[in-house]
């Protein structure tokens, strides 16, 4: 399916687009909230500032994605390929991110307040200055991950792997 078709079906009310390839899809600034990708290949897709509030993209391929300022505020993105995706600046507050592979992820500045990211791989992912506050990270791999003036104020990381992650300048309690 082409870009152009997707969102004129969208436009027309349909919003399941279970199992779609979009790959190298250009949906830049694309209204698409509520929309249901699951399965969907999305690998290279441009999605950077796409509305895509409470879609979602379950089980979805996003490898090498651009969702830079993509607001994902409560999507659910449970077992999504995430592999070399670019998140900076999204917003992604509640999110499902349960077992989402985000290794390599960008997500510098990226609001992960309240999400959940249990059992998540975030091997080597960027979150310098990410808000991951309240966030559920229970056994999440955070190895060699970025977290440089993250803000991990009340998030759960029971059980997870921060094996060379750089916590310079981490914000860990705010009564600290």
């Amino acid at each position: 399916m082409k870009a152009d078709q997707l969102l004129k079906n969208y436009a027309a009310g349909v919003r399941d687009f279970t199992g779609v390839n979009l790959s190298e899809a250009n949906l830049r600034e694309a209204n698409l909230s509520g929309i249901i990708l699951d399965k969907a290949i999305l690998d290279g897709a441009n999605l950077s500032h796409a509305n895509l509030a409470h879609a979602s993209l379950i089980d979805t391929d996003l490898n090498g994605a651009n969702l830079s300022n993509a607001n994902l505020s409560g999507s659910n993105l449970s077992g999504a390929i995430l592999d070399g995706a670019i998140l900076d600046g999204a917003a992604m507050e509640g999110a499902n991110l349960n077992h989402a592979d985000l290794t390599v992820a960008k997500l510098i500045d990226t609001n992960l307040s309240d999400a959940d990211l249990h059992e998540a791989s975030l091997i080597a992912a960027n979150l310098d200055g990410a808000d991951l506050s309240g966030a559920d990270l229970t056994v999440a791999d955070l190895s060699q991950a970025n977290l440089t003036q993250a803000d991990l104020n009340q998030t759960n990381l029971s059980g997870a792997n921060l094996d060379g992650a750089n916590i310079e300048g981490t914000i860990l309690d705010e009564n600290v």
